[in-house]
């Protein structure tokens, strides 16, 4: 009942603001000590020639959003005395996911080349560390029997028949990896990854306070929630949504940091462990509309070029397809910042709906 009183609120309003300034205040220090050891950004020859001036901007910044965000969601919720099990997981995906980056992201800087580790090995530890998440969100029931996630697919709760262990696993390992390899092609231009994970992880601090609030232990209506722990999902989606903000202060056009892969894998963990432990995994889908456009404008393009020899976009990912078209950095990421917004909007609209659509009489 705590949380149902205003626990959450404040707990939610904590995190956010431990994080906020955990990396508003942590990044400039990151940036000191990673220019002073050389930490730089190699450019892409391929790339576009305005990005050439980015060489040398000090990256690995993601290390910087993840400790933000764990240092949110454990004060926050040592204060509020109630730490469960799905925050702990998504805030281990999201670290597993950081260290595969940051390896990827060390191998570029201590070899001076564009391309960190290979595709192969990349997969590898994104499919370990998804597949232990994927079988522990099947333990630690609760008091109702409720354990993280249930081996269903989702939209707006489970859905459809009972998956085996295994395909479970399969399953969210690809979604694991879909979504931060997503999450690494979105973060091509200043502030443009950032930006978006901010509007996704706002609609998961909503949608995990609206679960908690219909959720069928206390509320046993026929469109509750089955969810194990809304409440610290909630916690753990504001401590990601302040620790991001922080880190945009820096990462705004013209970046004085960049995220790297391990801010952009970790954050693709963060919201692919959302997604899973709040019951939405394909509403993500929606939800993060932009990270997927993206994505599909990279697979469109090596499809087509390889069955045809030729290109649909002048350049993938599809950001920088419009900036070979002359479009200036701050309007396309404004742009797709707007893009990603509506996208947002539609699936929360979608979300309240189907509420809606379920409600007794």
């Amino acid at each position: 009942m705590l949380w149902q009183k205003g626990g959450l609120v404040r707990t939610v309003i904590l995190a956010a603001g431990i994080s906020l300034l955990s990396a508003l205040l942590g990044t400039p220090l990151a940036i000191r000590i990673f220019r002073r050891r050389g930490y730089g950004q190699l450019i892409r020859e391929d790339g576009p020639a305005s990005h050439a001036t980015k060489g040398g901007t000090p990256t690995m910044g993601g290390t910087v959003i993840v400790i933000a965000c764990a240092l949110g969601y454990f004060v926050a919720d040592t204060i509020a005395g109630h730490m469960e099990a799905s925050g702990l997981l998504v805030i281990g995906l999201m670290a597993g996911l950081g260290v595969v980056g940051f390896a990827d992201d060390f191998i570029k800087i201590y070899r001076q080349r564009s391309l960190g580790l290979r595709a192969g090995a990349k997969l590898a530890g994104q499919a370990v560390v998804g597949a232990i998440f994927a079988v522990e969100v099947l333990h630690f029931p609760n008091g109702y029997a409720l354990t993280p996630a249930d081996p269903q697919l989702s939209l707006f709760r489970d859905f459809g028949p009972t998956l085996g262990v295994l395909p479970f696993v399969i399953w969210i390992v690809i979604m694991i990896a879909g979504t931060s390899n997503a999450v690494n092609l979105t973060d091509g231009l200043d502030g443009l990854a950032t930006g978006v994970a901010i509007l996704v992880l706002a609609a998961y601090v909503l949608i995990a306070n609206w679960q908690l609030r219909n959720d069928c232990p206390t509320g046993l209506a026929t469109n509750c929630y089955l969810v194990r722990d809304p409440q610290d999902i909630a916690v753990v989606a504001a401590a990601g949504l302040g620790a991001c903000f922080g880190f945009l202060w820096w990462n705004a056009p013209p970046a004085k940091i960049f995220m790297g892969d391990t801010g952009s894998l970790a954050l693709g963990g963060l919201l692919a462990g959302l997604a899973i432990c709040t019951q939405t995994m394909l509403l993500f889908v929606i939800l993060g509309g932009l990270f997927v456009i993206i994505a599909l404008s990279v697979i469109i393009q090596v499809a087509f070029f390889k069955t045809t020899g030729r290109r649909v976009f002048r350049m993938a990912p599809l950001q920088h397809h419009f900036e070979l078209l002359g479009w200036a950095e701050t309007t396309i990421v404004i742009r797709f910042w707007i893009v990603a917004g509506l996208c947002v909007g539609l699936g929360l609209g979608l979300f309240y709906a189907q509420w809606l659509a379920t409600a007794p009489g």
